[in-house]
């Protein structure tokens, strides 16, 4: 951790920093960008931007068709690679399918990817009718519970740079495109340690979410029930589901 600390600009690689950044453009909702589209989303130059995709392009991390560019699945393992270091998959996946047995309720893990989170591994209930979101999948941070709890650990500066530069699309009527209103509900999860969020991504989906802390507290993840409305209202959410779900989320820090 010191060596962390004593970090130097001399130690900094600024080139490496910036290709992450542009990494972390491409979104859910914009996942192909011209270069130009690229440089307004990160404030970059075009001339670097140019040379960072087509770097990732050679790489084997994008993809350019003519003017336009894109990622590849390659990008995942970027991820998956650091996951894997922590054990957290492999320490996940029976608690949530235990989880998920006990509410018969579809659990999710997830993780932040830019303006997006990114579900890594999912249980499925007995039921007939599962939510249909897939391992790989991604939704946009601001509408789903997941989002708000990953962004409420960020440090300060970072939920400033998402909140600068993210469009708060409006996927149902009941979705938040208001920032000072989004922020508002962030700083509530950080304060309660879980978020709510009901029809803001899909009509008729409610979903509630805590966070997976390392043994240093650090946030790694987060863990997710999804269900209808229609069957649990978020008070119920908050009563039947809420102890369980941190009971779930503990055992899995235990686990690391």
């Amino acid at each position: 951790m010191a060596e962390i600390d004593d970090l130097t600009d001399r130690d900094y690689v600024n080139s490496l920093a910036r290709g992450l950044e542009v990494i972390c453009a491409f979104t859910r909702t914009r996942p192909r960008m011209t270069l130009s589209e690229v440089a307004q989303e990160t404030g970059l130059t075009r001339a670097t931007v140019r040379r960072l995709l087509l770097t990732l392009v050679r790489e084997g991390y994008a993809e350019k068709d003519e003017k336009i560019f894109s990622l590849k699945p390659k990008v995942l393992d970027l991820g998956y690679s650091a996951l894997s270091s922590m054990g957290i998959l492999d320490v996940a996946q029976p608690v949530m399918n235990e989880l998920a047995r006990t509410l018969n309720e579809s659990v999710f893990c997830a993780v932040l990817t830019g303006a997006d989170v990114t579900y890594i591994a999912r249980a499925r209930s007995d039921r007939y009718v599962n939510v249909s979101i897939a391992v790989g999948g991604r939704a946009s941070a601001h509408a789903v519970s997941t989002g708000r709890v990953l962004l409420a650990a960020e440090p300060a500066e970072a939920l400033e740079r998402y909140l600068d530069r993210v469009t708060l699309r409006a996927f149902t009527p009941h979705t938040l495109t208001s920032k000072a209103k989004l922020r508002a509900e962030i700083e509530r999860a950080a304060r309660e340690g879980h978020s709510i969020v009901d029809q803001e991504l899909e009509i008729g989906l409610g979903s509630i979410s805590v966070p997976i802390r390392s043994d240093e507290g650090r946030v790694l993840a987060a863990l997710n029930v999804c269900c209808p409305s229609s069957r649990m209202t978020q008070d119920e959410m908050r009563k039947q589901i809420l102890p369980q779900l941190l009971a779930a989320s503990q055992a899995i820090t235990r686990g690391l």
